[in-house]
């Protein structure tokens, strides 16, 4: 082998959660050539913190329009066609067929336990058996034990601040706060605006709310001051200069915590101990094991936390 093809296409908190992933498999098989198959809005990180060579794609702007940009595609094609070995450590169709069109002697997957999409087995010949109970960095840590035959590190030291970036210091005034991240992929995932507008009046004039694209409305509604729009580098920096951050199970919330900055998560529908903000699962505040609303999360709860980590 000595050319390797990671494929996980989005979003932002399972990127960061296979880059360890990647980077221990990196440094477990230092003579081979690791590519990685990702959405171009990740392109930046995937190529700066996990230090391999990012084959950006656009899933779905390419299926709406195939023949406008049937270049681009093409290039992918080209690009993702010179690799031995595939891993596909999303577990979906279209990921899994991604491998497959790689043409790589060898396809790795999770087994038939652990696969999101089991139609995505007919993609893979080499499958890995992972406990779908174990947090996901754990999960993808083991799936790159597989492929590279050898023991892994459990945790290898990863460097998320490379990453963040502000080149005009335009951000410099909010260095410090406590930042609130009301916005989330999924309407059950957000916490309602109401408490965390109280938690922005219980922090007082330290609070900071950051938002995303189609987020600024919610974003007002919390009545505290609110950051600039951001581009992701921006993001990363604005969250690595916090005191602190408290989101539900968000691409910020994961990234906040990769920088190593302290977090409180907000969870209902998903399990914390699965997918929660990685070596700080126990700063979290969860419903998942009763009603599994975010509605049901109390603001005493959140501010006990916060508290905690603001001592």
């Amino acid at each position: 082998m000595t050319r390797l093809l990671a494929i996980r296409l989005s979003a932002l908190g399972d990127v960061i959660h296979t880059i360890p992933a990647v980077v221990a498999l990196r440094e477990a098989l230092p003579d081979v050539e690791i590519g990685w198959v990702v959405e171009s809005p990740y392109r930046e990180l995937v190529s700066i913190v996990a230090g391999v060579e990012a084959i950006p794609v656009s899933m779905k702007r390419w299926g709406r329009s195939p023949l406008r940009f049937r270049r681009e595609m093409r290039a992918a094609r080209s690009a993702i066609r010179t690799y031995e070995v595939a891993v596909d450590f999303q577990g979906l169709i279209k990921s899994a067929a991604l491998a497959g069109f790689s043409r790589a002697r060898e396809r790795w997957g999770f087994d038939r336990e652990a696969i999101r999409e089991k139609a995505a087995l007919l993609f893979t010949n080499r499958r890995a058996a992972i406990d779908p109970s174990r947090h996901i960095v754990e999960q993808n840590l083991d799936l790159a034990a597989a492929v590279a035959g050898v023991p892994l590190l459990p945790m290898p030291e990863v460097d998320f601040t490379p990453f963040a970036a502000d080149p005009d210091g335009s951000l410099a005034p909010f260095r410090g706060a406590v930042v609130l991240l009301p916005g989330a992929g999924k309407s059950e995932k957000q916490w309602p605006a109401e408490n965390f507008r109280e938690v922005a009046r219980l922090i007082g004039e330290r609070s900071l709310v950051v938002w995303g694209p189609g987020e600024e409305d919610l974003a007002s509604a919390i009545g505290a001051p609110m950051a600039p729009r951001t581009n992701l580098r921006q993001l990363a920096h604005v969250l690595a200069a916090a005191r602190a951050v408290i989101g539900g199970d968000t691409g910020p919330l994961h990234l906040a915590a990769a920088l190593g900055r302290p977090v409180v998560g907000l969870y209902g529908p998903t399990s914390p101990r699965r997918n929660g903000p990685y070596g700080q699962i126990g700063r979290c505040v969860s419903t998942f094991e009763s009603t599994r609303s975010m509605a049901d999360i109390a603001v005493k709860d959140v501010m006990k936390k916060v508290e905690e980590v603001l001592a």
